[in-house]
């Protein structure tokens, strides 16, 4: 299976600790991706007309995308404990908290590309309101921390600590710790998987 890929994107990183988790990653070749908003990537827009990553090309020719699907598609792979619950409460539990974290993160990503604009074009009411929506789903994962695995882990478990991960790497000043201790100590017990730190982003491979 080929997937596209860059090692700074948050939701390959969350597909990557998926396929790490399950033991499937040896299963992928990684094909490097570069996007950009002014710039569509030629090829990968025959595999993804919408430019995006992740990627997955499956070995018929087959494109999945997003994330949310590749990652379960990915757990239908190996014969271990599932990152998706089969059915009942627990499984729309975890598919709204990765849903959660997947929107979070999209709040991020336009807060930073709003963030870097030279500042006469930057909109006051824009950045004021990825803020006040940042800080209310922080303080909403801080009251969910208790239920939040280390063990057993879900895939909303994996959501989450890839969005608080893009927080540190691209939005360190926001400092998303602070009054959330909770949540800050189950980040830093989780961060410390092999499939976390394997995964830090960088330029690298």
């Amino acid at each position: 299976m080929k997937l596209h890929y860059s090692p700074r994107s948050p939701f390959v990183r969350k597909v990557m600790v998926c396929a790490l988790e399950t033991g499937v990653a040896p299963q992928l070749t990684r094909v490097r991706s570069p996007v950009a908003m002014d710039t569509p990537n030629l090829a990968l827009m025959r595999d993804n007309p919408l430019s995006k990553l992740p990627t997955l090309v499956l070995d018929d020719g087959l494109a999945l995308f997003d994330s949310s699907v590749i990652c379960e598609y990915l757990d239908t792979l190996h014969d271990g404990k599932r990152l998706f619950p089969a059915e009942g409460r627990e499984r729309f539990v975890a598919l709204q908290q990765q849903a959660f974290a997947d929107g979070l993160l999209d709040i991020l990503l336009l807060w930073r590309q709003e963030r870097n604009k030279p500042e006469v074009q930057r909109r006051a009411q824009w950045l004021d309101g990825f803020a006040a929506k940042s800080a209310a789903s922080l303080d909403a994962l801080e009251k969910l921390a208790p239920n939040l695995r280390l063990d057993s882990i879900q895939i909303g478990d994996i959501a989450i600590a890839c969005v608080l991960a893009y927080y540190d790497f691209r939005l360190p000043d926001l400092q998303w710790r602070e009054g959330r201790p909770a949540l800050a100590a189950w980040h830093a017990q989780f961060a410390e998987r092999d499939s976390m730190r394997s995964t830090e982003p960088g330029d690298g491979e």
